[in-house]
Order: structure tokens, then sequence, then C-alpha cells
């Protein structure tokens, strides 16, 4: 990857942080600007996310996948399923150090590229990447469950839930959509709509 496009992806990062109520210092720009060069040598190979200009992924991707950050607690444990490309967690383990996190991917292939993302961006020992499907793992005791791009997401949905923590919050990123088959699995639901962005959501969703 040349130079300016690491340079057009931490300029749009700097310059748009703020319409996503997200607060960088320079320590995490450059642990972000790390990931994004890291996925990009890896994307044409795995196809981690679809191209995009660096602008459009440091909005689209890494400010997007920030907005949760206002929503977890100090020290918080996070399941994050169907990891792939490390959106949202990876961006998230780079902001809050205080945070650990479980990265469930069924890909191998995304698996090792999860690994070495979180070895690149120096996170290695807040973040363990379990190379399986959600279903088949126990439930690690977390307080949050984050997903972001899986596959057959609403069909997903009730398993997800099923497979859950009792007292975890589900922090998922969708269509209104998703809202429906978690409100039918008895879930209070809340959804923000993200900025710059018409048809794209932040869903949280809990337990009664």
């Amino acid at each position: 990857m040349n130079s300016s496009q690491s340079t057009e992806f931490t300029d749009a990062l700097k310059s748009l942080a703020a319409d996503y109520g997200v607060t960088l210092d320079q320590r995490s720009v450059d642990g972000l600007c790390a990931y994004y060069e890291i996925l990009n040598f890896w994307n044409a190979r795995l196809h981690l996310v679809a191209p995009t200009s660096p602008a459009e992924f440091a909005t689209r991707h890494v400010l997007e996948s920030l907005t949760v950050l206002p929503y977890l607690d100090d020290n918080a444990g996070v399941a994050d399923v169907g990891s792939g490309g490390g959106l949202p967690i990876v961006p998230i383990l780079i902001m809050r150090q205080d945070i650990t996190a479980t990265l469930i991917e069924s890909s191998r292939k995304k698996a090792v590229f999860l690994r070495e993302a979180l070895k690149e961006t120096k996170i290695t020992g807040r973040g363990t990447v379990i190379n399986e499907r959600f279903e088949n793992v126990p439930p690690p005791a977390v307080d949050y469950v984050t997903c972001r791009a899986i596959e057959r997401f609403e069909e997903l949905i009730p398993k997800l839930v099923e497979w859950a923590p009792a007292a975890a919050r589900l922090l998922l990123f969708g269509g209104e959509r998703l809202k429906e088959p978690l409100e039918s699995a008895g879930l209070v639901v809340e959804s923000k709509l993200l900025p710059n962005s018409e048809r794209r959501f932040l869903i949280v969703a809990r337990k009664q």
C-alpha cells in the first residue's frame, strides 16, 4: 500500500472522528493506521472487506465500528461473532486498552489474519481468536456480544440470542430489519442510525 493511501485514511479519520462521537489520540491513530495497512495487505487474497477508498474505510468501517464505545463499560469483556476482517472488534481494542475480547471466526484463513492483525496492532494480549462457528463454542463469560457482517444475519439471530450469556448486551450492526427477529426473541431493542447513513444502524439489544 502506498503512503498516499495511508495519508488519506489518517486524514479522514482525524477530520471526521467528531461526527461519530470519537476522540482520537496519536496512539489510537497509529494503531488504526497499522490495522488499515495490514488489512489491505491481506484483503487481496482473502476478500475481508469490499474494496473501498481509504476515506470510506475510515468512516464506513472504522469510525462506524467505534460508535459502540459509549455502550461499553470499563474493563468490559466482549465476544465478537463472525470477526472476519476484524470489524468492529479490532478498532475497539485499539481504542480501549481496558477491554478484552474473544474473536470467533469460522474461516481458518480469516482466523490466521485476525491473529496477525492483533499482533501487528500490539493488542495480542487482550484478544483471543477461536477458529470455529459460534454455535459450537461455549459462550464465554462476557458482558457484550458484537457482530457486524455475519452471513445470513437475520436467520442466525435466534441462535445468537440463545447462545449469548443471559446478562450480555448485544451490539449489532445492520438494517432495521434486524429489530424484528430480536424483538420476536423477547429482547428489549433500541436502534441508532449511524452517522452519514440512511439505512445502517447500531442495534442494542438485551434480554428482559
